[in-house]
């Protein structure tokens, strides 16, 4: 065991059959989040917000993502 050792956070999962990855974007103030929307209700979660293009591929390294991810205004 190391004392100091960096902690890596596991892969974080989501069920693709039940959420689908969405960016909700402002129109006024042009503010970008990352989240998930539930097929049946339409709620999103919002997971992180997105200040550059790099928080984007992080948020697509974290959960796995390939494709295009639909904005939502």
């Amino acid at each position: 065991m190391r004392l100091f050792a960096k902690k890596t956070a596991p892969k974080k999962a989501y069920d693709p059959a039940v959420l689908t990855p969405v960016i909700r974007a402002s129109i006024c103030t042009g503010e970008k989040t990352a989240g998930f929307r539930e097929a049946g209700t339409g709620k999103i979660r919002e997971v992180m917000a997105l200040r550059s293009d790099e928080d984007l591929e992080q948020f697509r390294r974290e959960y796995g993502i390939t494709g295009d991810i639909e904005t939502v205004y």
